[in-house]
């Protein structure tokens, strides 16, 4: 019998490795990888590694005149050195993170998306091989859509917590987006003390509705489940169009030989009673649903800081090298 992971693949999803660590995704033969910063920072600081710090460090020092110009410099040079790197192995897309302090100002988001994709450009790195990932904020999401609509690039949504952003992302006409499964399973477990089967995850519910939500009215947004604490979590999920998965949980999967049949149809999706709302240009009536959405709020900021607690920390090593 074929491995978890086969299975998955045949039921129409299409299995992306969640890692900066792009030695290590190879076996699994991923379509596309994503990063963070936070999978940057765990890979950056592996010494087989080293070498890839340290040309970036020099491409910093030729690209700033001061050790805070050479250091983003450099760190952008960094999120690209992985990226091309990564796609020397999956023959799909990478995702690249744009700096998360930058998560609520939209013309320095999409600013930082250009000087990334020209980054590429001259790795020989074509557009259409590169997601850009930006946090679920509205400002991120009007900077998506102008990146999307005015530039050809892609975008991957990534933060994504609620139907709220979801339906503001299919709206914009962004490329991808990733809902956090497992955080949001986090953050019930914690608020609630409850333990969840798989087919109770608050965090797959949430990824079901806006599968079936984007299906129903045609929506040509990809929905990308992130971020698993299990892979009952990811059974659940089987037949959504994208899964990003950590290396540990694709080796569970590629070990194992339990079924996994497809769960999620697009003939359901269009059978279900959701109904259709918007948001277009509605930032008022964003902010207050998404307001009124405890977890969502609370994981955003949440992920937000983090994200960007690991991005000043790759910065304060790529500025120590830049001083040394």
């Amino acid at each position: 019998m074929s491995s978890s992971l086969e299975q998955l693949k045949a039921t129409g999803t299409t299995v992306v490795a969640d890692t900066g660590d792009f030695d290590s995704i190879a076996k699994y033969l991923p379509q596309d990888a994503t990063t963070n910063p936070s999978l940057i920072l765990a890979a950056a600081k592996k010494a087989e590694y080293a070498v890839l710090i340290d040309d970036a460090v020099e491409y910093g020092k030729q690209h700033g005149s001061t050790v805070e110009e050479q250091a983003d410099a450099a760190l952008d040079r960094l999120l690209v050195e992985f990226g091309s790197k990564i796609l020397e192995v999956v023959p799909g897309r990478v995702s690249t993170e744009v700096d998360a302090r930058l998560s609520f100002d939209k013309e320095a988001t999409i600013k930082k998306a250009l000087q990334i994709i020209d980054l590429y450009a001259k790795q020989g790195v074509a557009k259409e091989r590169v997601l850009i990932k930006i946090a679920s904020t509205w400002e991120g999401i009007q900077a998506a859509r102008e990146l999307e609509s005015k530039h050809g690039i892609h975008c991957n949504l990534t933060l994504l917590f609620s139907f709220v952003q979801a339906v503001a992302c299919a709206e914009a006409n962004i490329t991808l987006i990733s809902p956090f499964v497992g955080r949001i399973l986090d953050w019930y477990k914690a608020s609630t003390g409850k333990t969840y089967e798989s087919h109770q995850d608050p965090g797959v519910i949430s990824v079901r509705q806006i599968y079936n939500y984007y299906k129903k009215f045609d929506y040509k947004t990809i929905v990308m489940g992130a971020s698993f604490r299990n892979s009952g979590e990811i059974k659940e999920l089987a037949g959504v169009d994208f899964l990003t998965i950590s290396p540990g949980l694709l080796e569970e999967l590629y070990n194992s030989t339990e079924p996994v049949p497809k769960l999620l149809t697009v003939e359901e999706a269009k059978s279900t009673d959701l109904e259709k709302v918007s948001y277009v240009d509605d930032e008022a009536t964003f902010r207050f649903l998404f307001n009124e959405d405890q977890m969502a709020t609370e994981k955003l900021s949440e992920g937000i800081r983090k994200f960007s607690a690991d991005c000043v920390t790759l910065l304060d090593i790529i500025k120590a090298k830049v001083q040394a």
